[in-house]
């Protein structure tokens, strides 16, 4: 569970979404696996008004609280409501909020959701205020509740979209929109509730776009931040040599599995290019030849050495190829 804040720029800030998953992948080195992210839930939380006029010890005083969640991996949703105050009716997505009685003040409202379980655990929070006021008391500006939903697929290299809802009083005050996002450049939207960000090298990085309301004279703000995956790692050519002499090859393979040996976890790759001219057996023989002495000289593990055959060329060309763990398999 997430600390509340109580202090009171905490209280006038009117919507904070978090997404957090945690995840657990185990490595296989049989396979090269494509590199993904998971993304977190979605979660957005609105009342249906952001001040109540109710005295002390008056009753009867509400508001409705709506989320809405969803959920990427199409896992169930759960909520946990909680509030500084007051007391939550019901359960589920969309509850009664009783603040029968308080004092005047600004009081918040608690979402926790999560989904999954396990090793797919992800989880998600967001709270709203609600200022409570009693008449004739006069009503001090506020801001309405904003929030931002962040992107749910995020790919290397590719433009990112952040969109903006906003619900609650105005108060008679025309919106305006200024974005400012912490790494990338906005391509497009400036000055409307969404925003494009190109993200062109920002592999491994974390961009956080942040959206204040024009108009009022309080920090009417919002933020929502996403991490792009790190860039993947690449295959490496480390030798390729012709129809050479048996000992030859053997001194490129001895080079070959001793560089493999300071990686366990790599893939070894042998890509052979028939002649055009070859003899038909000509190529399985110079793969069999090659993984034997791999697998029974140089005692290198034959679950980590892939052999494949590409096209032909002007003579037979045998490439030796080191892919560390994730990368995608070299293509002839």
């Amino acid at each position: 569970m997430f600390k509340r804040q109580r202090n009171l720029i905490g209280l006038f800030l009117p919507l904070a979404v978090v997404g957090l998953c945690i995840f657990a992948s185990e490595a296989s080195a049989q396979k090269v696996r494509e590199n993904f992210v998971y993304a977190p839930p979605s979660l957005s939380l609105t009342s249906d008004s952001a001040v109540l006029s109710v005295c002390e010890g008056q009753s009867g005083a509400s508001v409705r609280l709506n989320a809405r969640a969803t959920s990427p991996s199409g896992n169930p949703i759960r909520y946990v409501w909680s509030t500084s105050a007051g007391r939550i009716n019901g359960d589920g997505s969309a509850v009664n909020w009783d603040l029968s009685g308080l004092r005047p003040g600004i009081y918040r409202a608690y979402l926790e959701i999560n989904t999954g379980s396990g090793d797919e655990l992800c989880e998600a929070f967001a709270s709203t205020a609600v200022r409570v006021y009693c008449t004739p008391t006069p009503l001090p500006p506020t801001c309405p509740n904003l929030f931002i939903t962040c992107p749910d697929r995020i790919e290397i290299d590719q433009p990112l979209t952040f969109t903006s809802a906003v619900t609650g009083t105005f108060g008679g005050v025309t919106p305006t929109y200024n974005w400012t996002v912490s790494a990338g450049r906005i391509i497009d939207g400036q000055g409307t509730p969404s925003i494009r960000v190109d993200t062109t090298g920002l592999a491994g990085q974390t961009v956080r776009a942040t959206l204040s309301m024009g108009g009022y004279n309080l920090d009417c703000s919002a933020s929502c931040a996403v991490s792009i995956p790190p860039p993947l790692p690449v295959c490496r050519k480390f030798d390729e040599f012709p129809d050479i002499s048996r000992n030859d090859e053997k001194a490129r393979l001895d080079n070959f599995a001793i560089e493999l040996q300071n990686d366990p976890t790599s893939t070894a790759y042998v890509i052979i290019y028939p002649g055009p001219r070859g003899r038909p057996g000509t190529v399985q023989a110079r793969s069999t030849r090659i993984v034997d002495y791999l697998v029974n000289s140089r005692n290198f593990e034959s679950r980590r050495l892939i052999t494949l055959v590409g096209p032909a060329r002007s003579e037979l060309m045998v490439e030796l190829w080191i892919c560390p763990q994730g990368a995608r398999a070299p293509n002839p």
